[in-house]
């Protein structure tokens, strides 16, 4: 499990969140994107960037990394990716922040003196999610993104504990139904190899009711019918070389949708339903749905 891609997916899912741990947030944070921005020669992609509107009243843009395994040279690429990407954009931002989110303080780099003025500096925060204090001391936000480090069984009672507070606080930063679908989120990460039933029963919630598992249904379907579609149109093209090209895009097109019912179907596995849901879902049989999962 690559809990580094969790924080990724929670910061798009739910920007705000972020800034729960940022020291002094702007004004404008609940309007802030989050984005994984592309820098050109070279070319190289940055995760974890937090955009400002439009309207801000500062263009201040947030750098995120998230550091769940040592790597020496973390600071090297996080402030040279940081400022090569300002300086492709120079006229977009008038201000910069970073954000470092280790697991623990020894994932730190042996030797961070080349990089001590920026460390060091108002515009860098670090954080060590095992050093944030009991998760039920904690605002919303922090207790949220402790789970990710919480042993199995501690993760269980602490997602039940934090749900019934959701449920019985008045919560202002986060919507409890946002809040809720982060801890679904960071639960079918870490327990990926449980089925549906086995995760509600865990967290006492409905997955079906949960935004994750709808976009994850949707998503699944939609990327597999569009791919299915796009082979089924060059499977048919091809074959109206020799056919004829109204009868090989039919066959192309009718062959492209049994194969994207085929492809999506280890991904709704994956979310807990069960092979005779699936088959019913997308009208197919017991058997299309166990070779398909093979």
């Amino acid at each position: 499990m690559r809990r580094d891609a969790i924080f990724y997916a929670i910061f798009k899912r739910v920007p705000g969140l972020f800034f729960e741990l940022v020291e002094q947030p702007p004004p404008e944070a609940a309007s802030y994107r989050f984005e994984s921005v592309e820098v050109k020669e070279p070319t190289f992609r940055i995760d974890g960037v937090f955009l400002p509107p439009p309207d801000a009243t500062s263009q201040m843009i947030f750098f995120a990394e998230v550091q769940f395994q040592k790597d020496e040279l973390l600071y090297h690429r996080f402030f040279s990716e940081s400022m090569l990407y300002m300086y492709r954009n120079p006229s977009l931002y008038d201000d910069w922040y970073g954000v470092i989110i280790l697991q623990s303080r020894s994932l730190e780099p042996e030797n961070t003196t080349i990089h001590r003025s920026l460390l060091n500096s108002s515009q860098v925060q670090r954080i060590y999610l095992d050093e944030l204090g009991s998760p039920d001391e904690q605002k919303v936000g922090i207790s949220l993104m402790q789970l990710t480090i919480a042993s199995d069984t501690q993760m269980v009672q602490e997602a039940k504990r934090l749900i019934e507070r959701v449920q019985q606080e008045q919560i202002t930063v986060l919507a409890k139904e946002e809040i809720i679908d982060v801890i679904t989120t960071i639960t079918v990460y870490k327990f990926a190899n449980l089925s549906r039933e086995e995760v509600e029963a865990m967290l006492g919630v409905k997955l079906e009711e949960t935004r994750v598992y709808q976009e994850a249904k949707q998503e699944g379907l939609e990327q597999g019918l569009q791919r299915g579609l796009q082979q089924g149109l060059q499977q048919g093209l091809e074959q109206g070389l020799q056919r004829g090209l109204q009868q090989g895009l039919q066959q192309g097109l009718e062959q492209g949708r049994e194969q994207a019912k085929l492809e999506v179907v280890p991904q709704f596995l994956a979310l807990g339903m069960s092979m005779q849901e699936v088959a019913q879902l997308l009208n197919l049989t017991i058997e299309q749905v166990r070779l398909a999962a093979e």
